[in-house]
C-alpha cells in the first residue's frame, strides 16, 4: 500500500484540498464605477488566479487594506479623481498598507490625472486602452521586490 503509489494519491488530495481554501488565490482590491474596462479587468483578474473585492467608495480604501491584506490593488482613477487620489496618498501613509502595490489607470489623454496618481504614490500608472492586454506583465511589475 506505500511506496509511490501511495505518495502519489497524498499529494493529489492534497493539491486538490490547497486549491480549494481561498488563501490559495491572492486577493486583489479593485477600486472602480465604470463597467468597461472593470467588469472585463475583473474577470481577467480571476482568470489569473486572483480573489477579486470589488470596492466602489474610495474612502474606504485604506479600511478594506488593512483588514483584508491585499497583496494589490487596481484602482480606476477616472470618475473620482480627486479622491481616488487621496485614497492612494492615505494608503502610502498608513503604516499597515504603504507596502501595498497599486496599480492606477486613467485614459491616456488624462495626463494631469496620471501624474496626481504618481505623486499619491501609486506603483504603476498605465493607461486604460492597455490594461486588459498587458495585465498579467503588469501585475509581475508591480509586485517585483526591489
Amino acid at each position: 500500500m506505500g511506496g509511490r503509489n501511495g505518495r502519489g494519491i497524498f499529494f493529489a488530495i492534497w493539491g486538490r484540498l490547497f486549491h480549494s481554501f481561498p488563501m490559495a488565490h491572492p486577493l486583489a482590491l479593485f477600486l472602480y464605477e465604470k463597467l468597461l474596462p472593470g467588469g472585463q479587468l475583473l474577470n481577467r483578474l480571476q482568470d489569473l488566479g486572483y480573489r477579486v473585492q470589488a470596492i466602489a467608495d474610495p474612502a474606504t480604501l485604506v479600511e478594506h487594506a488593512e483588514r483584508e491584506k491585499p497583496l494589490l490593488v487596481l484602482v480606476d482613477l477616472e470618475p473620482r479623481k480627486d479622491a481616488v487620489c487621496q485614497a492612494i496618498a492615505k494608503l502610502r501613509q498608513h503604516s499597515a498598507t504603504s507596502h501595498i502595490p497599486v496599480i492606477a489607470f486613467a485614459s491616456a489623454t488624462n495626463i494631469d490625472l496620471q501624474d496626481a496618481a504618481r505623486a499619491a504614490g501609486a506603483t504603476l500608472v498605465v493607461h486604460d486602452t492597455g490594461i486588459l492586454v498587458h495585465l498579467e506583465q503588469l501585475l509581475q511589475q508591480a509586485l517585483q521586490v526591489d
